[in-house]
C-alpha cells in the first residue's frame, strides 16, 4: 500500500499499520482525516488485511485541531457545506470501515484527536498519555461524533464529566474508566497494539467481519446524525466572543476570561 502525504500505510502480515506523520503534535484537518478514511477504504478491499493499528509519530497521538489553519474548521451548518461539514463526512467514512482498529495512544489525544482515538475498536495507552474533550474550555461544542461515541464507551456520567470540565484524563484514569483497554509502559504501546491486532487477525476473517458488523451495527449512521447536530452547535458558537477568547487563551496558555456572549 502506498503512503499519502501525511500518513504511512504498511502491511505487517495480516495487520496494516496506519501511521500519522505530522509530529510532534499531529494536529488534524480535513486532508488528514480524508487520507485516513481513504486508507481504510483500501484496507477494506484487501482480503489479506484483517486488522489495523492506528498510530502516530511524535509525542502526541493527535493533539486536536489547529485553529490557526482555516481548512477544516468553517462552514454552513444549515447546508452541511464548508470544510467542517466535509470533515465530518470524512469522519463518518472512518466509522463505516469494516476491519477492527487498535489505536496506539502513546501521548495526548485531545478534542477531535480524542474523537479519532475512540473511532477505533480498542485503545492501548500508557501513564503518560492524556485524553481530553476540551471543547468547553474553548467556548465550543464537542464534535467528531464524541457526544455519542464517548458515552457509549465510558458511560454518560463520565462523558459528561469530561465534557463539562474539559479536564485532562491520565492514561491510568482512562484505563480505569474503560476509555483505554490496555495500559503499558510508553515504550511498549505500539508493540502491544500490534500484539492485540495480531491476536484479532488470527481468527476467521469472515467470522470476524460478521461479528464486528453486528457489534457496530448502525454506529456510522448514529455518528452521521450526531455530527449534523454537533456541526449546527459549533457553527453558532464559532461566531461568539467566548470562542475567540477560548482559542486565544489556549494559544497564550492563560485562563480564559469568558463573558457569555
Amino acid at each position: 500500500m502506498t503512503a499519502s502525504k501525511d500518513i504511512g500505510v504498511e502491511m505487517h502480515g495480516h495487520v496494516t499499520l496506519i501511521e500519522i506523520r505530522r509530529p510532534p503534535l499531529n494536529f488534524f484537518d480535513l486532508d488528514l482525516i480524508r487520507q485516513i478514511a481513504d486508507a481504510l477504504d483500501e484496507i477494506d478491499k484487501n482480503a489479506n488485511a484483517r486488522a489495523v493499528v492506528l498510530a502516530s509519530q511524535g509525542k502526541a497521538f493527535c493533539a486536536g485541531a489547529n485553529f490557526n489553519r482555516p481548512q477544516g474548521f468553517s462552514g454552513d451548518a444549515a447546508s452541511g457545506s464548508g470544510t467542517t461539514g466535509d470533515l465530518y463526512i470524512e469522519a463518518v467514512r472512518i466509522f463505516r470501515n469494516k476491519k477492527p482498529i487498535v489505536a496506539a495512544v502513546q501521548g495526548a489525544a485531545i478534542g477531535g484527536g480524542l474523537g479519532l482515538a475512540v473511532s477505533a475498536d480498542f485503545r492501548v495507552t500508557c501513564p503518560e498519555a492524556r485524553f481530553a474533550a476540551n471543547f468547553t474550555r474553548l467556548g465550543f461544542h464537542p464534535g467528531f461524533g464524541l457526544t455519542i461515541t464517548l458515552p457509549e464507551i465510558i458511560g454518560k456520567t463520565n462523558a459528561a464529566l469530561m465534557f463539562y470540565t474539559s479536564r485532562r484524563v491520565t492514561g491510568e484514569e482512562a484505563y480505569t474508566m474503560g476509555l483505554a483497554n490496555v495500559l503499558v509502559p510508553q515504550n511498549q504501546v505500539r508493540d502491544t497494539a500490534f500484539r492485540l491486532a495480531n491476536e484479532i487477525a488470527e481468527n476467521s476473517p469472515l467470522g470476524l467481519l460478521s461479528t464486528r458488523a453486528t457489534m457496530r451495527a448502525g454506529l456510522a449512521d448514529r455518528v452521521k446524525a450526531q455530527t449534523d447536530h454537533e456541526l449546527a452547535e459549533q457553527s453558532w458558537l464559532r461566531a461568539t466572543e467566548d470562542f475567540k477568547e477560548g482559542v486565544k487563551s489556549t494559544e497564550e496558555r492563560r485562563p480564559a476570561k469568558f463573558v457569555g456572549r
